[in-house]
């Protein structure tokens, strides 16, 4: 089976790129933050949104990817998202894209009672709501959202039940996170039977297609920072100058970057095919989206440590930009389960343990 993508979806991923290099600057994600000094600069204040890039990308029609036509999306699968996930991530962009893109356009097409659906899915495909998701972790307790306050509304899971929230409905718990841009929030809420999405064998099901989307975005976007770093780490190289020459020339530092590159270029067909598996909904789409997952937290470490070392004192300052997509790869591995979360999944289905 070949997970390449096609020429229509490369041209619709340039598309978002160019359109995020406009709209999602680093100063722009600077912004997003809460506190201006630990970004390094910038009015600070922030919400963890970006309202250009927001705006532009439901323009373009990215949040209706996976919206059914009949209520006004394009009615397209993960397949198609996916892809564009990884140009979000390469932007550092805070914003809940997959959350609401992925998860809750997904979830509600499939899963929510009509009314519901007839509600809340024409607002989805238009970019008019920012849908968050939480689930509860492992040892129990209040979920964690990321740019909580900022959302519209709130899937939240519970016991094997689907919950539509409105945040005036629950209390957020303002949470200190390594990337000041995602605003966690812990979040308390109680479940009541108009909430309720869906319940019994079906709220099951949809926790867990869910939670297999969540993570899946996860990886995509970690695999478009691990491109974003790797590229400042080159182009620094070429820059930065040592005995008279560029630091890039020494084989060192080339096997450094080769070595972060290749696990990249592993990682990425790793998450096409979960999204190929996702979206025909395959058996073992949840093991596929562990191996996605896994190995694109690797990586973006990887890429993560290998761009630090390369930049050397000038990548531990705040004012530089590294930081900005570093902080974000080391937030996203650790959401929707890190690496020895989903190789814990992995091992369990194939030893069936």
């Amino acid at each position: 089976m070949r997970f390449a993508l096609s020429d229509d979806q490369l041209e619709l991923c340039s598309a978002v790129r160019r359109l995020l290099e406009d709209t999602c600057t680093p100063d722009a994600v600077r912004a997003a933050w809460a506190d201006a000094a630990l970004a390094g600069g910038g009015p600070g204040g922030g919400d963890g949104t970006v309202p250009a890039a927001w705006g532009a990308l439901a323009e373009m029609g990215v949040f209706g990817v996976c919206v059914p036509e009949a209520h006004g999306g394009l009615g397209m699968t993960d397949e198609d998202l996916v892809p564009l996930l990884l140009e979000v991530g390469r932007a550092a962009l805070p914003e809940p894209v997959s959350s609401t893109a992925g998860v809750a356009a997904n979830l509600l097409a499939r899963w929510a009672p009509p009314a519901l659906a007839d509600k809340w899915l024409p607002r989805v495909a238009a970019g008019e709501v920012r849908v968050g998701v939480g689930f509860p972790p492992e040892g129990g307790g209040a979920p964690t959202v990321a740019q909580a306050a900022a959302c519209d509304a709130l899937l939240l899971f519970d016991r094997g039940e689907v919950h539509l929230v409105e945040p005036t409905a629950v209390e957020l718990e303002p949470l200190r996170a390594v990337d000041g841009s995602q605003h966690l929030a812990r979040v308390r809420w109680a479940p009541t039977p108009e909430t309720l999405v869906a319940g019994g064998e079906q709220g099951a099901a949809a926790t867990g297609e869910a939670f297999d989307r969540a993570a899946l975005g996860a990886a995509a976007m970690l695999v478009g920072l691990s491109r974003r770093m790797l590229d400042m780490a080159a182009q620094y190289a070429t820059e930065r100058q040592q005995f008279g020459v560029p630091i890039g020339s020494f084989q060192a530092v080339k096997h450094q970057l080769a070595d972060a590159s290749l696990a990249v270029e592993f990682a990425e067909p790793l998450v096409l095919r979960a999204a190929n598996s996702v979206a025909h909904r395959d058996p073992s789409a949840s093991v596929h989206v562990s191996m996605a997952k896994a190995k694109a937290a690797d990586a973006a470490n990887g890429a993560a440590r290998t761009s630090l070392q390369v930049h050397g004192a000038i990548g531990y300052t705040v004012e530089y930009d590294l930081h900005l997509y570093m902080k974000r790869a080391w937030s996203l591995a650790a959401r929707f389960g890190d690496a020895a979360f989903h190789r814990r999944r992995v091992r369990a289905a194939v030893l069936e343990v």
